[in-house]
């Protein structure tokens, strides 16, 4: 017999701006792309979102992730070991006939990827230099430059980045990670979020878990 269908469900199809540039990218469920925000090869988990005017390259982002606006997501690393660092040297085909695309160049920007976890808040012009990974429910502040791992609910500020506090005390955030409520069911999570408006963390985790 089928289930009955749950009323509170929105459509899960990703919503992206009409001004939008994708390229090689997979979005998740209820993700959403805000305007004129530019992704190339960029994995966006359930739920996640980017606000207006950011740009991310060769990174995998978790779910309910919070993208704001005018962020770089591993921003463009230039040969500065070279003669020149100018793009004329790994996209030359910009400029000159028959000279292609720099494949040792992209291969190398390309294993330099930003991995992101679930629930993450990366803040207004932020911005993540190539290779770094951001834990489990970090806070990336506004205008911060990120340039080294950041750890699980760990908020970090300025530039470079550096630690400012933990969001929670580590016996919380480590219940967290563990109830992993990021990966519920839907119907499960729409149970939960009244719980998640009003009960202290504590509790909230004393029940749920």
């Amino acid at each position: 017999m089928d289930r009955p269908e749950d009323l509170r469900l929105k459509d899960s199809e990703p919503r992206i701006h009409s001004t939008a540039e994708l390229k090689t990218c997979r979005l998740g469920r209820y993700s959403s792309i805000g305007e004129r925000v530019v992704l190339r090869e960029v994995v966006v988990g359930d739920f996640s979102y980017f606000e207006r005017n950011a740009e991310a390259i060769y990174t995998e982002i978790g779910k309910f992730c919070s993208i704001a606006a005018n962020t770089r997501i591993n921003a463009l690393e230039h040969p500065i070991e070279r003669v020149t660092q100018h793009k004329v040297t790994y996209r030359p085909n910009e400029y000159f006939r028959w000279l292609g695309v720099d494949g040792d160049f992209r291969a190398r920007r390309q294993s330099k990827q930003v991995r992101i976890g679930h629930d993450v808040w990366v803040g207004h012009g932020a911005v993540i230099l190539p290779g770094v990974s951001i834990g489990n429910g970090a806070v990336i502040g506004a205008n911060a430059v990120v340039t080294k791992d950041v750890g699980p609910y760990e908020i970090v500020t300025g530039v470079p980045a550096g630690r400012l506090r933990l969001r929670f005390p580590r016996e919380i955030s480590d219940r967290l990670e563990a109830l992993k409520w990021w990966d519920w069911p839907v119907e499960k999570l729409a149970d939960a979020i009244p719980d998640m408006q009003t009960l202290p963390i504590g509790e909230f985790l004393d029940r749920w878990t």
